[in-house]
């Protein structure tokens, strides 16, 4: 007997479709076709013990399951459940085999029936009501998150005999209420940590608020102790909320990458992903055999923080260069390509030298000559010319550390980035794949800032007195329309010209000497 069901599998972030066919005839032999890997080819042996551990038989003649489309590799162990429920129909041991074409249904089996969660469930939902399925049967454990999906019927099932249970009799189980925007309400934008706990450190301050409302990358230049990790952390709490396809986005990159737990739903709050080191190209922008999403992509819409950042090895720091600028890291594989979204904030920090304090006011340094410089450039030219903002971050004295004084919170910082933000998003609205000031073209650069002769003759004496490169002069544009739009400006003043000039003291050109 022939019997179809509909199972998913994820590529990249998306989800495609699969049809299972499966025929049981005269003759012996398991097969599995239509490219599986390995944890597919092995689905036939955690069929047939959770089959018969739920008193059920599998058949002793010929069963091949056909997974379709064949020239697609199909990943995973989540097909488990639909091949079983197709052995079952073809069989003649489940009711309705006719209905299985009504469902997506994913799960991976145990040898003892129960049904275990699987990776990806968000993209298989979304895609499953793209194709107008009546429904999908997931694990209990993905329900919630599968449930984000609004005008989709979810199912929630915990082993092989409750999901055979409700093909003979649907009310033996309840659908699950959508949850939708609603999970966005539910609880409070709330961060725990937040800029009130950081003492002084007011031009460092500032240069955070100008990179979060032009969401632009930002490199921080100090002694060890200075507060660098202290203010890179906070720097999400000042960022607008997720809006509703944000959160949709990032959390299908955390289900893919098996990073949501069975309780989470949607990730509400921006992500801040600071990974150590010694992390490899792989684990940075993504891939492996079966690839998954890197930190790049694990950032995206949020904030990458790469602490000591000449620590990391130059290959893993070069591969930042493409998604930089695209916002998108394309893998390829043998017979697949895929594209992962990387549309982040990278928040560096670094030390002057190895040992922290070159040309530290009160410390002296103890790195021998020419140390420093081969320090410093370790990180390049190409990488530095996609970071924005250079800062230095002094060490805090005594007189500042322990003074009462009430600092700004950053929900008052971050209601100023919400204004700045949406002054952009009015500016760029017919523009698709430009959101904020640091994503700005050439041609809308041209268009979006109009100097003054007064102010680009400041321009000019500043690139002139202080050898600013070539590649400065776009960021600081771009850096300068953002502080006019924090003011409220709609033209580009000298003062927002100035400051902006001073966010690029650590410009290439003068690189070795920043701190002489």
């Amino acid at each position: 007997m022939f019997v179809k069901a509909f199972g998913s599998s994820v590529h990249g972030i998306e989800a495609i479709t699969i049809r299972i066919e499966v025929n049981v005839s005269m003759g012996q032999g398991y097969a599995v076709v239509g490219l599986p890997d390995s944890a597919v080819r092995e689905s036939l042996h955690r069929t047939e013990s959770a089959i018969k551990n739920m008193g059920y038989h599998m058949p002793r003649t010929k069963v091949i399951v056909n997974l379709a489309p064949a020239d697609l590799r199909k990943t995973g162990s989540g097909l488990d459940l639909p091949i079983a429920l197709g052995i079952l129909g073809a069989s003649e041991q489940l009711n309705h085999p006719q209905k299985l074409s009504e469902f997506v249904i994913m799960g991976e089996l145990s040898l003892d029936g129960k049904v275990n969660g699987i990776k990806g469930i968000l993209s298989m939902a979304i895609q499953a009501k793209k194709e107008g399925f009546r429904g999908l049967i997931v694990p209990r454990d993905n329900v919630r998150e599968a449930s984000l999906v609004e005008g989709l019927q979810i199912w929630g099932v915990a082993s092989l005999q409750e999901l055979v249970r409700f093909f003979e009799d649907e009310n033996s189980l309840s659908p699950v209420a959508a949850t939708g925007q609603a999970v966005l309400l539910q609880e409070s934008f709330h961060y725990e940590n937040d800029f009130n706990e950081v003492k002084g450190q007011f031009s460092v301050k500032r240069a955070m608020e100008v990179a979060a409302a032009g969401g632009h990358n930002i490199i921080l230049v100090g002694p060890p102790g200075a507060g660098k990790t202290m203010l890179a952390k906070r720097l999400p709490g000042i960022l607008p909320p997720l809006n509703m396809a944000e959160a949709l986005e990032t959390t299908k990159i955390y289900s893919v990458a098996g990073k949501l737990s069975g309780q989470q739903g949607l990730i509400q709050q921006r992500p801040f992903r600071s990974p150590h080191h010694t992390l490899s190209q792989i684990a940075m922008v993504g891939g492996g055999s079966n690839p998954l999403p890197g930190e790049i992509s694990l950032a995206h819409h949020g904030v990458l923080f790469l602490d000591e950042l000449p620590e990391f090895s130059r290959m893993v720091l070069e591969v930042l260069r493409q998604p930089l600028e695209e916002r998108l890291i394309s893998i390829a594989r043998n017979r697949i390509s895929l594209a992962f979204p990387a549309s982040f904030m990278l928040v560096a920090a670094m030390n002057p030298c190895p040992c922290g304090y070159y040309n530290h006011k009160e410390k002296e340094c103890t790195c021998e000559s020419g140390q420093v410089n081969r320090y410093l450039n370790k990180v390049s030219g190409p990488l530095l010319d996609r970071i924005d903002l250079h800062i230095q971050v002094n060490a805090m004295q005594f007189d500042e550390m322990s003074k009462d004084s009430k600092e700004e919170d950053s929900e008052v910082i971050r209601s100023r980035v919400i204004k700045a933000r949406a002054i952009q998003t009015e500016r760029y609205r017919n523009h698709k794949t430009v959101h904020t000031n640091a994503q700005m073209t050439t041609a809308q650069m041209r268009k979006h800032i109009l100097l003054e002769k007064e102010v680009t003759d400041v321009l000019a004496q500043a690139m002139k007195v202080q050898n600013l490169s070539a590649r400065a002069y776009d960021r600081i544009l771009k850096i300068s329309r953002t502080i006019a739009d924090l003011a409220g400006s709609q033209q580009v003043q000298k003062q927002h010209i100035v400051e902006a000039i001073g966010y690029r003291s650590l410009d290439k050109s003068s690189w070795g000497q920043v701190f002489k």
